[in-house]
């Protein structure tokens, strides 16, 4: 099992898997892929912003479709204790992200540096 960050769903989205390392492509073709609910309330937000052109619903069902995308369902209130907990980001949407995948030590694929630096199951490689 392993969680994929916003930035990841949006290039996998946009069919721009160049973006993504070999690890990045390998750990998805070879793992349950499952993203946090909170990528959906940052994707909408992309989408109020017009940074991304599609509402979060028709991704997430399009990668669903495409790579057997899920939804996490890990008890939200677990979720945010351990979000508490983290304080090398300001960012809300890291945080969420992150504590989600550190409830069962999962893997968390990003290219953001400072998940990368910070969470010791983050993977990208170049």
């Amino acid at each position: 099992m392993i969680y994929l960050d916003t930035h990841v769903v949006v290039w996998l989205y946009s069919g721009l898997t160049d973006k993504l390392s070999d690890l990045a492509k390998t750990l998805i073709n070879n793992h349950e892929v499952y993203i946090s609910p909170i990528v959906r309330l940052e994707l909408q937000y992309l989408y109020e912003i017009k940074r991304i052109k599609d509402d979060p619903d028709l991704i997430i069902s399009d990668l669903s479709s495409q790579i057997d995308l899920k939804i996490c369902n890990k008890n939200f209130n677990n979720i945010m204790s351990i979000a508490l907990t983290i304080t090398w980001t300001r960012d809300p949407f890291d945080r969420i992200i992150t504590a989600n995948a550190l409830i069962d030590n999962n893997i968390l694929l990003s290219k953001d540096q400072k998940i990368l630096d910070n969470y010791l199951y983050a993977k990208w490689e170049q």
